[in-house]
């Protein structure tokens, strides 16, 4: 069975530390990354016939129609094998102010769970509009899907490391 879990502090701080060095978000050091890390939520489904888990902010996001803001979620998922995570933003927040994934869907493969950033599944937003939301607000939902291969599978890798790009190709 699937399971969500969160990654290490060590690689939470990391992935803010690499915002805060491409100037997209502010921390005022590790007290206030730990304390974000230490209230992440597990992704959960709003109601027993939802679909999505819903993945809530590890901090406060203020969103523009310029600039596509990075969120790492502090979450890994260990899927079971022929399964992948799929990541869309939750459709109310498309519908009132555009927001959309920058690569549309996210696709979170089985094997990621074993990549050196600990499977960290992180997610670049857009929007046309400018709106706020608070830490622990649901901002993206993940929907676990199966999948099938041809009789003649032939990977072009045995392994992966990485998320965006990883697996090669532009």
């Amino acid at each position: 069975m699937a399971e969500f879990q969160k990654v290490s502090f060590e690689e939470f701080k990391s992935a803010c530390n690499k915002l805060e060095s491409s100037g997209e978000m502010c921390f005022s050091g590790d007290d206030e990354i730990r304390r974000y890390y230490d209230a992440i939520q597990l992704p959960r489904r709003a109601t027993p016939g939802s679909a999505g888990y819903d993945f809530f902010l590890p901090f406060p996001v203020a969103f523009t129609s310029i600039i596509p803001v990075m969120i790492p979620t502090g979450i890994r998922v260990k899927l079971d094998p022929g399964t992948f995570l799929m990541c869309v933003p939750r459709s109310g927040l498309g519908f009132k102010y555009g927001m959309k994934l920058r690569n549309s869907v996210g696709i979170i493969d089985e094997d990621y769970y074993y990549s050196d950033n600990e499977g960290h599944i992180a997610a670049k937003i857009t929007t046309e509009v400018m709106f706020r939301l608070g830490t622990g607000d649901r901002f993206m939902q993940g929907i676990i899907l199966e999948y099938k291969t041809v009789s003649d599978d032939n990977p072009i890798r045995s392994e992966r490391n990485g998320g965006f790009g990883s697996t090669g190709g532009n």
